[in-house]
């Protein structure tokens, strides 16, 4: 009852007229930013954060929380259209969504797809609403050491967990920390890496990172691929609307089943493109007729958004709770609760309340709002499409100069800017995850920080670690995760040498 009262008033907070503004002027532009290739919602987030300066916080992260939702929901726009993901998590949406285009069922498609995100988001909101608080108290329990082992939790968990080879993501976690590394040490006062360079001193900039890495880094590639956009039309109607509704609501158990797993991946460092996949994967193991799927299935639209968009909300919980972002997207929405001064963690819970609800109240009101407008729009935002990307690209990198500079009004941060913008698209062209490297730059300084304090109390015993049964269930299952790609490699060696063993004559 206590987080339903809670809601209420956050109700009340997110119903504000400016407030409602600010959700649909992000809603739109995240649907904007989804539905462009090369772009997406942490790069929306990255290039539009510095607008938000001189906004509320409250207001600030309404429109940058539906900047994402947004975001989420045009991606779908150009799977099914134009067989182009304007998301990373929209890959498994153009196996059956460009399909049923092709056959003619495009705006079924669409209205499934946007319907699946709705449905996904809203469960996940639901798990933030009553999971967050409790999560929050629990964490009011926790010391330096308890704090170290979550945040060593979360650097193994992309290790053990990515999809990505476990070297590549550890040399892109080294290279963030050495980053956060930069400027003056907080607790010594000694300046590190700064090579006599004032503009140093209080080391990289993250929003300045962010916007060369994701921003600036993807409209390089995306120039070197010379994209050119062809693709389908559709309009969505009413009719069309109910008639799809009736259709794909007798997938129930594929959307519970998809929320689950969404969720999963969103609170744990998964993201919502693994989570798409799986969703995939399950709702063709499981279905009927599982040869259907890849020709124009709507279960085959309907798994991979409901997972997609519940993942991308649930990153979310460990962020307001923890401190911890489960995605980039999230990684960069910290950053801005920095830069406004707000901690998250579980005192954000009791000492900004109304800031905590109004946001999760708006979670909901802005994937309303966002079906609303995508369900209306659609050929709109197709028609933007047609615009020349020779003529995009430009835009969107004065947007990202004019956001760089704006941050201490400094050429020297533009010129960051471009140095990280290089090193995203080396980043993208080699294969290497840019998730490990944001993830480190912006925890960086608080694991520092935690650890030394740790060593501080228990004067250089690295057994507080194993102190009490939380902290030290919490550094096994973080060293687990660490050693895990070592168990992948040893069943592979195993596997070969039994082979090898067959196939040798007696």
């Amino acid at each position: 009852m206590e987080e339903l009262s809670n809601l209420a008033g956050g109700f009340s907070i997110a119903l504000t007229l400016p407030n409602l503004g600010y959700m649909l002027i992000g809603i739109t532009l995240g649907i904007l930013i989804g539905v462009l290739p090369g772009l997406g919602g942490a790069n929306g987030i990255a290039i539009l954060l510095p607008l938000t300066f001189s906004m509320n916080p409250t207001s600030a992260i309404i429109m940058l929380s539906c900047i994402y939702w947004g975001a989420l929901f045009g991606g779908a726009i150009t799977s099914i259209l134009f067989n182009i993901p304007g998301e990373p998590w929209s890959v498994a949406t153009t196996f059956d969504g460009f399909p049923m285009a092709q056959k003619q069922r495009a705006a079924q498609a669409l209205t499934a797809a946007f319907t699946s995100s709705f449905v996904g988001a809203v469960f996940a909101v639901a798990v933030i609403t009553f999971l967050a608080p409790l999560l929050a108290k629990f964490a009011l329990k926790f010391g330096p050491a308890e704090f170290f082992a979550v945040q060593l939790l979360t650097f193994c968990s992309f290790i053990g967990m990515s999809k990505e080879p476990a070297a590549k993501t550890i040399v892109s976690m080294m290279l963030g920390f050495a980053l956060a590394a930069v400027g003056m040490d907080m607790v010594t006062g000694q300046l590190r890496m700064t090579y006599d360079m004032p503009e140093l001193l209080k080391g990289f900039n993250f929003l300045i990172a962010v916007i060369g890495l994701f921003g600036i880094g993807e409209i390089l590639l995306t120039m070197e691929e010379g994209l050119s956009f062809k693709g389908k039309t559709a309009k969505i109607s009413p009719k069309v609307v109910m008639e799809t509704w009736g259709e794909i609501f007798k997938y129930w158990k594929t959307f519970l089943r998809s929320t689950a797993i969404g969720c999963w991946m969103g609170i744990t460092p998964g993201g919502a493109t693994p989570a798409s996949f799986m969703s995939y994967g399950m709702a063709r193991r499981m279905s009927k007729d599982p040869d259907s799927f890849g020709k124009g299935n709507i279960e085959g639209v309907i798994a991979p958004e409901t997972a997609a968009h519940a993942a991308g909300t649930a990153a979310l919980l460990p962020m307001l709770t923890l401190g911890i972002p489960g995605s980039p997207t999230a990684a960069v929405l910290l950053g801005g609760l920095l830069i406004w001064g707000l901690q998250p963690g579980p005192m954000l819970f009791v000492e900004q309340k109304d800031f905590v609800w109004g946001l999760i109240a708006s979670m909901y009101l802005g994937n309303i709002v966002g079906l609303i407008v995508v369900l209306t729009t659609v050929p709109w935002w197709a028609a933007i499409l047609r615009v020349p990307f020779s003529v995009i690209a430009p835009v969107i990198i004065v947007i990202c100069a004019i956001g760089a500079y704006t941050v201490n009004n400094s050429m020297f941060d533009v010129v960051m800017m471009m140095v990280f913008g290089v090193m995203g698209y080396l980043f993208k062209k080699l294969r290497y995850p840019l998730a490990p490297l944001v993830l480190a730059l912006v925890l960086g300084d608080m694991a520092e920080t935690s650890f030394r304090q740790s060593m501080l109390l228990s004067q250089g015993d690295i057994a507080i670690f194993w102190s009490n049964p939380l902290v030290g269930t919490l550094t096994f299952v973080a060293i687990a995760l660490l050693l895990w790609p070592l168990w992948g490699v040893a069943k592979n060696l195993t596997r070969s040498s039994s082979a090898k063993a067959k196939a040798t004559p007696a």
